[in-house]
């Protein structure tokens, strides 16, 4: 090997190793603090995971994720009952809905597809519409199955959504101000604060984060 040609190929590896260091500084190094600089600058919250804090500013989830508010399960029961002091969310799989997300789940988002005549569906909606009128009707106010939403019996595509219809969570009122003592008007006033308009004004459908109202719930309670 040549003099010319050992110095040729020194030339083009020291090359290739500053270029290696070079592009390492700046997609690896640079880049990401400049990204992570400008996202939390701009957008602190959602760059956070679109956290929930309760009153003494423990993380209790993410507004962008639901959660289940259950009883803890006893031996031998396939689901655990729903804790009823709670507003519920829309129901999983098992409990009347057509979604392959069993607990809200972040390892597993989607539903069955199931044509709207699928019989087993069919079966999972007449259940959940049994158990809603059960669990929601108290001393003083009895659901009608009529006034019940399509979200109160059926999970969302995702089987993520952490959000329900204002007439889902009107309809549960009653039951949540009976289990924890309170007057029904306060929990009505607490749902109100709770529900986010169309966005721009027409833009998707009113709705209600369930956790940001059970979080501000709790905190009505301990008062």
């Amino acid at each position: 090997m040549t003099n010319n040609t050992v110095s040729s190929t020194a030339r083009v590896l020291g090359a290739a190793l500053r270029a290696l260091l070079v592009l390492t500084l700046v997609c690896g190094v640079i880049y990401p603090l400049a990204v992570t600089g400008a996202a939390q600058t701009l957008f602190s919250d959602q760059a956070n995971g679109s956290e929930i804090k309760d009153g003494e500013g423990q993380v209790v989830g993410s507004s962008l994720i639901g959660q289940r508010y259950d009883l803890p399960p006893k031996q031998g029961e396939k689901s655990p009952a729903p804790d009823l002091k709670w507003f519920q969310p829309r129901p999983s799989k098992g409990l009347g809905t057509n979604s392959v997300n069993t607990q809200y789940s972040l390892l597993l988002s989607g539903a069955t597809n199931r044509s709207g005549d699928d019989e087993e569906l069919i079966r999972w909606v007449k259940e959940a519409k049994a158990a809603v009128v059960k669990d929601n009707s108290t001393a003083t106010y009895k659901v009608s199955p009529a006034d019940i939403p399509p979200d109160a019996v059926t999970s969302s595509g995702s089987g993520l959504d952490p959000h329900i219809s204002p007439a889902y969570a009107a309809l549960q009122i009653h039951r949540v101000a009976e289990k924890n003592g309170l007057d029904v008007t306060k929990v009505e006033d607490l749902v109100a604060d709770h529900t986010t308009g169309r966005l721009l004004g027409f833009m998707g459908e009113p709705r209600v984060n369930v956790l940001e109202l059970n979080t501000a719930l709790r905190e009505l309670t301990r008062e």
